[in-house]
């Protein structure tokens, strides 16, 4: 195969038998525009990241030829990481549709075919500081494939030794704010060209009326948490509301105690309401449609996690009030991140501002979660449950019902996220993290393309 290449570099690298340039720029839509009229090769590898890599030819011909194989105008591959001395093989996921997050993992080497990334360019007509990428990226998916290679093609020396845990929360991190407002504005046109774009104007607000046992239940789905679950429960049971409300907690056949605990504290308090599936295969999202199946679940359903805290006692009348002024299906609060102790940890207040009430049903497929608590009209939740996950459970409900209706939304915080090393997401291993990250890319697969059928088929 007689393809020439070149990598192109933010820094000097490992590049043992190719050409390898240095780039000023590649996050801005300037320097990318003057890169790219600089291309002579038929491909181009960008390595993006800071850490140190180290490739060779062999590997970018092996690119180069599953390219042409597949007719893929971008192609990423996985690599060897080598972190603190230890090498470990990194694997990444599979590009699909809705895989629109702007943080997904592309590794440290990303080769694209220059024809195709030279007419990607030449579309783009805003000019980012640093969303050019980004832009480049999903123009490139709108006309062209994207390919994972799963092959260790090149070693890459890792530099930052954060915890899963604490990653995950840097695309809200408010000194990022100027960031996200690009890479929003990036996905929105996208969003635009595939024909998925949804118009503020369309939201619908939601009919809460109906009979219900009561106004709100606050749902917390638990197991195994004997050393959290009754601070939650009395965190719920300590709420000052103007109306009548439960606590409906789900045990999923716990076995270390939680349900005496659970029992012990409903002896004392009508309102608990202790529910044991007759199932045994229930993930969190089987067991939140246990509560919202239940004939004491209240108009609303207020989630609260086994180890996590409302902030005061005014977040349910708040939540509440919320749905009743905006007739909305959903509402999302604000929380912040604090420690087992109830120390503020970084970076703080998680308030999701990216969600606006002009674009933040369209803005909620980028981001990898809608924020915290989040709360539900019972019957809109029946009707469309959650998935039997563990994960991504409510943000597939989240995005359901944003196609449709009017979410309502909280800044200031209300809810308390205990960060601890019982957290189901605090050290997360690379396979358990490519699974969530592959499905919560499938929940956004499907949620864009039904937006794109209703919005075809209304037009």
């Amino acid at each position: 195969m007689n393809k020439t290449i070149e990598i192109l570099s933010l820094h000097p690298i490992d590049c043992r038998g190719v050409d390898c340039r240095i780039a000023s720029s590649l996050q801005s839509t300037i320097g990318l525009q003057k890169t790219v009229k600089l291309l002579t090769t038929d491909y181009v590898a960008l390595c993006l990241t800071p850490d140190q890599i180290s490739v060779n030819v062999d590997s970018l011909n092996r690119m180069m030829y599953v390219a042409e194989e597949t007719g893929a105008a971008m192609l990423y591959s996985n690599f060897n990481e080598v972190k603190e001395g230890v090498v470990t093989p990194h694997r990444l996921i599979a590009y699909q549709d809705g895989s629109l997050r702007d943080d997904f993992d592309f590794g440290g080497l990303v080769l694209y075919r220059t024809d195709a990334m030279t007419e990607a360019v030449e579309r783009m007509v805003d000019e980012y500081e640093y969303a050019a990428l980004y832009d480049l990226r999903l123009k490139v998916s709108e006309r062209h494939s994207i390919y994972h290679l799963p092959e260790l093609l090149y070693t890459k020396y890792e530099t930052d030794l954060r915890l899963s845990g604490r990653k995950q929360f840097d695309y809200v991190d408010p000194k990022n704010r100027k960031v996200q407002i690009e890479m929003e504005s990036v996905c929105t046109e996208h969003l635009k060209n595939i024909g998925a774009y949804i118009s503020p104007q369309s939201a619908k607000s939601c009919d809460v009326s109906g009979f219900f046992p009561v106004e709100a239940s606050v749902v917390i789905p638990v197991f195994n948490r004997a050393i959290t679950i009754a601070d939650a429960i009395n965190s719920a049971l300590s709420q000052d509301t103007r109306f009548e409300f439960n606590v409906i907690v789900v045990d999923n056949h716990s076995n270390d105690g939680t349900g005496g605990i659970i029992d012990e504290i409903a002896k004392n308090d009508r309102r608990v309401v202790h529910i044991v599936p007759s199932r045994t295969d229930l993930g969190i999202g089987g067991c939140w449609n246990e509560a919202i199946k239940s004939s004491k679940c209240g108009r609303f359903a207020v989630q609260l996690d086994s180890d996590d805290l409302y902030i005061n006692k005014d977040t349910l009348q708040t939540i509440v009030d919320l749905f009743r002024k905006e007739e909305c299906a959903m509402v999302i609060g604000s929380y912040k991140l604090v420690n087992f102790s109830l120390e503020e940890l970084p970076p703080g207040i998680i308030d999701h501002s990216e969600w606006t009430d002009s674009n933040g049903r369209n803005n909620a497929l980028r981001i990898n979660g809608l924020g915290a608590p989040r709360a539900f009209f019972t019957d809109l939740l029946r009707k469309y449950p959650f998935p039997n996950v563990s994960y991504g459970e409510d943000y597939a409900a989240g995005l359901r019902m944003s196609r449709e209706y009017k979410i309502g939304r909280i800044y200031d915080p209300i809810y308390l996220c205990r960060r601890w090393k019982g957290n189901t997401d605090a050290m997360l291993s690379q396979e358990r993290l490519n699974a969530n990250n592959y499905y919560k890319d499938s929940i956004r697969t499907i949620e864009l393309k039904a937006r794109i059928k209703s919005i075809s088929t209304n037009d």
